[in-house]
């Protein structure tokens, strides 16, 4: 029986615009009838993923790149100092050529230094690769066995390729076009985040003062200009498939350090968009965890009726309330309690609007708690 984890955040945001669209305005989306503060899930994976630099060491992380021949010359080099780099380049490209179909090609004319690139900068993938510093390191030692002409092991170069993903593919999963069997299933899906009220874009006109300015010229601005903003409380999920991960992983001990760091990035990190105009870097009110089998449960549906504004109750409270009644509701129609729930929440009143919903716990006993449960379930498995 599979064991996914699920991660119920609510998170108040001030004025800001952390996630933009291609006109520059708050991304939103309609939900229940009305438009609603929307963060896409790839700027919280991202953001996520930077986090990890916090916790986990560089052997266990990864990059999503172009340039996977330039980080395979700089390991290629670093293992070999006396190697130029086209030398270099020469067994990069030997190397990936006995691992996979993978194509690299020149950049396209007009780019940046086309001209005067350095040799691997002009050897770029025809698209993004995720692949993790282990693999990256294989690829490159397993590369120098073809310094005086050997012919570098098709077999080997592929399960350099293939094993030892790492803890961030292993969540995020990997799809190669050329070679599928290089793709790796993600472990996570991260929905969307969605404000539980519905919100109206802000419009901030500002100018800018010329400080060269003389003071006797005009009092003309330097600058002026606006941006759109927004402010919010949002609904913020992401569930875990555990048996999954430890597929990806190939040891259960690891899995569960990797269970430990993406809660614990998932629930402190923060896109960057627009973060040097409104310094908007808050923290969740609430982070309810469930520990679930047959399936995870997103509980969006709490909101779809929007929270709306009431005098003696902030819409943080009024979210948590709602949460947790939704929690209760699809618990008693489906009877697909969870095996374990954990709460961390912020101030007595979010607090007591979720009591009942999980044991109160803070966030380095919380990510350890449901670490030790991710390694239980999976050795129970076994």
């Amino acid at each position: 029986m599979t064991t996914f984890i699920d991660m119920h955040l609510l998170q108040t945001v001030p004025s800001s615009n952390i996630n933009r669209d291609d006109t520059g305005s708050p991304k939103s989306a309609v939900f229940g009838g009305v438009r609603r503060a929307r963060v896409s899930s790839q700027a919280w994976k991202r953001a996520t993923r930077r986090d990890f630099a916090t916790y986990l060491d560089e052997s266990e992380r990864g990059i999503r790149t172009r340039r996977i021949m330039v980080d395979l010359v700089e390991r290629i080099q670093r293992l070999d100092g006396s190697l130029t780099p086209d030398e270099a380049l020469t067994l990069g490209k030997a190397v990936m050529t006995a691992a996979s179909r993978i194509t690299f090609e020149k950049p396209k004319r007009g780019k940046k230094n086309d001209e005067t690139a350095d040799t691997a900068d002009a050897e770029l993938s025809q698209y993004l690769i995720f692949i993790s510093n282990q693999q990256l390191d294989r690829l490159a030692a397993l590369a120098l066995t073809g310094r005086d002409g050997t012919t570098i092991d098709k077999a080997a170069a592929k399960n350099a390729l293939k094993d030892g993903n790492g803890i961030e593919v292993a969540l995020f999963g990997r799809m190669v076009a050329d070679d599928v069997a290089y793709n790796v299933d993600a472990s996570v899906q991260v929905a969307h985040a969605i404000s539980t009220h519905a919100v109206e874009t802000e419009y901030d006109y500002f100018t800018a003062v010329d400080d060269a300015k003389p003071d006797d010229e005009d009092a003309g601005a330097g600058m002026i200009g606006w941006l759109e903003f927004n402010s919010s409380t949002l609904y913020r999920y992401a569930t875990i498939n555990l048996d999954q991960l430890a597929e990806n992983l190939g040891d259960v001990e690891t899995t569960g350090r990797a269970v430990e760091a993406f809660l614990r990035s998932f629930v402190v990190s923060m896109p960057t968009g627009k973060q040097n105009t409104f310094a908007n870097s808050t923290l969740p009110e609430a982070a309810l965890v469930q520990v679930r089998t047959r399936r995870p449960v997103n509980l969006v549906g709490a909101f779809e009726e929007p929270v709306t504004t009431k005098p003696d109750e902030s819409i943080s409270v009024q979210s948590a309330a709602r949460l947790a009644q939704k929690a209760q509701e699809i618990d008693d129609a489906y009877g697909n309690t969870p095996t374990a729930a954990y709460l961390l929440a912020v101030g007595s009143r979010v607090a007591d609007a979720l009591a009942g919903t999980g044991e109160a716990l803070g966030l380095d006993a919380l990510v350890a708690q449901v670490g030790r449960d991710a390694v239980a379930a999976l050795q129970e498995s076994v």
